[in-house]
């Protein structure tokens, strides 16, 4: 093969595995382990990707991505949590708030807001923030909490929810950003 169809080769690669990172990373908004997928690829990237290609990237690259999908994974389910906590809430709301999370995040995929694709992943994002919420209120209440300490728990553990989604996604993109830098150095 001569060397404008090897690099073309390799260019074709490369910009499959973008594509591919880059739907990953979508998966995040459903609560999904789309960072872990990023990690799958780039693994599977790595492997077949010969190394002496322009395009490739290095064994220190996955390090990097898998210790960016670990602080992705802990702020996204240890926010909802922690703002459970952080509002007087006890260690059964904080439990339920996480539970409540993931179930609201999968009811949101499915019910959906009517805007194509968005819509979806908007109503993910916002079930997971609902679950949450209605995870630490049963939690305090069952704790045996006032309806209005329960409420403020719930919300504080909403608000939290979101910041943990939206921390996770950032963490997603820098992981995307992390590839591509590999892969033009």
């Amino acid at each position: 093969m001569d060397q404008s169809a090897y690099l073309s080769v390799n260019l074709l690669w490369a910009l499959l595995f973008l594509t591919a990172i880059v739907l990953a990373w979508i998966l995040n908004t459903v609560s999904a382990p789309g960072n872990w997928v990023m990690v799958a690829l780039a693994s599977l990237y790595w492997w077949l990707m010969p190394a002496e290609s322009p395009c490739a990237i290095g064994g220190w690259i996955l390090t990097v991505l898998v210790g960016l999908a670990i602080i992705g994974e802990i702020v996204e389910f240890g926010t909802s949590a922690l703002g459970t906590r952080h509002a007087g809430g006890s260690r059964r709301g904080a439990w339920l708030s996480i539970l409540g999370s993931l179930v609201g995040s999968i009811a949101g995929v499915f019910i959906g807001i009517p805007v194509p694709v968005i819509g979806s992943l908007l109503a993910a994002l916002l079930f997971a923030g609902c679950g949450a919420m209605l995870g630490a209120y049963l939690g305090e209440r069952w704790d045996g909490k006032s309806n209005r300490d329960a409420w403020r728990v719930g919300w504080a553990s909403f608000c939290a929810r979101l910041i943990g989604s939206l921390a996770k996604l950032l963490t997603g993109m820098v992981m995307i950003a992390v590839a591509v830098v590999a892969m033009l150095i």
